[in-house]
């Protein structure tokens, strides 16, 4: 169906437009992508250490995030020929559904009990024998919920003709925000020179290397080591990436096609991992919440 896909854009402004990417296939394989993006390449994990024990925090909680993503994708009107959009600033998060309301309901009546009435009872209804959502119109408390238990600012909710906006605001960039227009890559701890991992493209890719310590695995066993259900394509594109700058090799270098195929870390590589590992904030997202620090 024409628009039936998912856009993501990063700016520093609304005029100035850094990078995007654009979510196509079935709808489930878009929730799990968008989500997938969103975690690795969009939004920049808060830092604190408990002990030796490492602890991420992200600018938005990923309960409420999945939650917004599923409602925008279950309530699409894909009768109009625009994607969800979803804008990332540097603090702040705004998706945009085009679609609309059921009749005479209000952004109050959302954020409180109401029935489920789903726009696309259809879709819902796949949603719901997949297991991925309840189907008692709680969406949008769950979200609220989510931001509560998370000590983090509610979404604000906008309805216009064209559609539903949900913005997540940053607290904890919004002071820096506020006096950098450009965005955090022009505060010192954010420049390419103090930040290891952009060396490698992307914190997906540095997700990547960590996988790769001191193990050799496969595509698929680095996907399910990040969490992953699939190998998506833009981790592919990141193993080919470092693989191609010389940080990760084939194990059967002459059998590039082999079932039995694995990477493993180059001298390079695992200098690369070491200069990451000496600066706690370059590698936001490069392991799991609870993985002890070496």
């Amino acid at each position: 169906i024409t628009a039936a896909y998912v856009k993501i854009g990063f700016f520093r402004t609304n005029t100035d437009l850094l990078y995007h990417d654009e979510i196509h296939g079935d709808l489930f394989t878009q929730v799990t992508q968008t989500m997938d993006l969103l975690l690795t390449k969009y939004l920049q994990a808060g830092l604190s250490y408990q002990g030796i024990q490492r602890f991420e925090t992200l600018p938005v909680p990923e309960a409420a995030l999945r939650e917004s993503v599923l409602n925008a994708i279950i309530h699409k009107d894909y009768s109009l020929g625009t994607p969800i959009q979803i804008s990332v600033y540097p603090a702040k998060l705004m998706l945009w559904n085009p679609g609309e309301l059921p009749l005479d309901w209000t952004v109050a009546k959302l954020k409180g009990k109401h029935p489920s009435q789903p726009f696309n009872p259809d879709v819902a209804n796949a949603f719901f024998r997949a297991g991925m959502i309840e189907a008692w119109g709680r969406g949008i408390e769950r979200i609220l919920e989510a931001c509560r238990i998370a000590s983090t600012p509610e979404p604000r909710l906008r309805y216009e003709p064209s559609g539903l906006w949900v913005e997540f605001s940053f607290p904890a960039l919004s002071a820096g925000a506020a006096s950098d227009p450009i965005g955090p890559d022009s505060r010192p701890e954010s420049r390419p020179e103090s930040r290891p991992e952009s060396q490698l493209g992307s914190l997906l890719a540095a997700r990547v290397v960590f996988a790769l310590e001191k193990r050799e695995l496969g595509r698929a066993a680095i996907a399910a080591h990040l969490g992953h259900k699939t190998v998506s394509g833009e981790l592919k594109k990141q193993i080919q990436r470092l693989r191609e700058a010389g940080l990760i090799a084939y194990t059967l270098p002459a059998k590039p096609n082999s079932r039995l195929q694995r990477y493993r870390l180059t001298d390079a590589g695992n200098a690369q991992l070491a200069q990451i590992s000496a600066v706690p904030s370059a590698s936001s997202r490069a392991m799991s919440p609870t993985t002890t620090a070496p």
